[in-house]
């Protein structure tokens, strides 16, 4: 099966409201390739190595939530940026990506997808989503959890240790994330009344913010935390076009 690259991009945009969420980066079609596509491969960034496990897999598409042209970058298309570009040009390869509206979307997103990935290695929990206005997802445990267990569960579910930064009392009942870099978030988790907070990075004032307002704050990895949302995102195109798809997992640590 195929289907033409306008068609593709038109439903991807439509499925997750792209034109309607305000970004650091635009969203969608970055880099046209060849107008028919059999086979997606998506990748949580649009670095080389994924450029090249794309290309030789002979994709006609690669789908990413971190891509290019991004607010406040530098312009020039000079070494990375020019290697990069000629890689995916040469190739005739399309590149698309998705970033706020993969993180949001309430069945496909980033932010969802950990969800279930959580409740796999956590006491049972009821999850809330959250939305584009309101970024941070909530679980309700039924039985107040430890802190340790948290912390277990979130470092099965991603494969990867966190790091915490522990409250003083250990029992949690209500718990929020936001995926990648929305340690930010976590006072207005803090004011959410929230026992624990989990995102995927860790800024200098996080452990602060978490000690002074008394919640457990957990730092899983900006990549750990968004490896869901094109996975979806793919299975997704499978089954609705029947086209190939293949995730390329590009180890980061951070």
């Amino acid at each position: 099966m195929s289907i033409e690259r306008a068609a593709l991009v038109a439903a991807l945009d439509e499925l997750l409201s792209a034109k309607s969420i305000p970004d650091y980066c635009p969203n969608g079609l970055q880099v046209e390739g060849r107008s028919s596509i059999q086979r997606v491969a998506t990748a949580v960034t649009a670095c080389q190595a994924a450029i090249d496990e794309a290309i030789a897999w002979q994709a006609d598409a690669l789908l990413v939530h971190h891509g290019y042209f991004w607010k406040g970058e530098f312009e020039p298309v000079v070494g990375m940026k020019r290697q990069r570009l000629t890689a995916l040009l040469a190739a005739d390869l399309n590149m698309l990506a998705y970033h706020l509206p993969l993180d949001y979307h309430f069945e496909l997103g980033n932010n969802t997808t950990l969800g279930h990935c959580l409740q796999g290695y956590l006491p049972p929990f009821t999850m809330h989503p959250g939305s584009a206005d309101h970024p941070i997802w909530q679980g309700v445990f039924e039985q107040p959890c430890d802190a340790q267990v948290l912390r277990r569960g979130i470092e099965l579910a991603l494969d990867r240790s966190c790091v915490w930064v522990a409250a003083d009392d250990p029992l949690v009942k209500r718990f929020g994330w936001c995926t990648g870099g929305a340690q930010g978030f976590i006072d207005q988790a803090a004011v959410l009344g929230l026992d624990a907070y989990i995102s995927g990075e860790i800024s200098e004032k996080t452990t602060h913010s978490a000690r002074e307002q008394k919640i457990h704050y957990f730092a899983a990895g900006h990549h750990a935390t968004e490896r869901g949302g094109v996975q979806a995102l793919g299975a997704w195109l499978e089954r609705e076009f029947g086209l190939e798809h293949r995730f390329i997992d590009i180890p980061n640590p951070a």
